[in-house]
């Protein structure tokens, strides 16, 4: 925890370009005071077959899920510099969106090894 998820589709087309922007969710997420760096997972899940309704032909949409107790204003300040450091990377990108989700403490478990 925290997790970061990188959907994409017509945008992130190269191996290279998909690890650009998994270094700038780590970057940004790690020096956002808001979470440890080395807590960070970050993964991406590319589409192929999608569709927009409005006709754009690309997208990069990402979802942190965070365990609560962070303030709405830590939360859009990181929304804010995670679409920011993605728009610089990606500047040609139709559409760039992030969500902020809180996770229950109560039901989140994990195990390390």
């Amino acid at each position: 925890m925290p997790h970061f998820v990188i959907e994409h589709g017509g945008v992130l087309d190269t191996p290279d370009r998909v690890r650009a922007a998994m270094e700038v969710v780590l970057d940004r997420g790690g020096s956002s005071g808001v979470m440890r760096r080395e807590d960070i997972k970050v993964r991406a899940v590319g589409y192929e077959d999608f569709l927009l309704g409005d006709g754009r032909r690309g997208f990069i949409h990402l979802t942190v899920r965070l365990l609560a107790g962070r303030s709405d204003e830590q939360k859009e300040a990181l929304a804010i510099s995670l679409r920011e450091g993605l728009a610089e990377v990606f500047p040609s990108s139709p559409s760039i969106s992030i969500d902020i989700r809180d996770m229950n403490p109560v039901c989140y478990k994990k195990r390390l090894v």
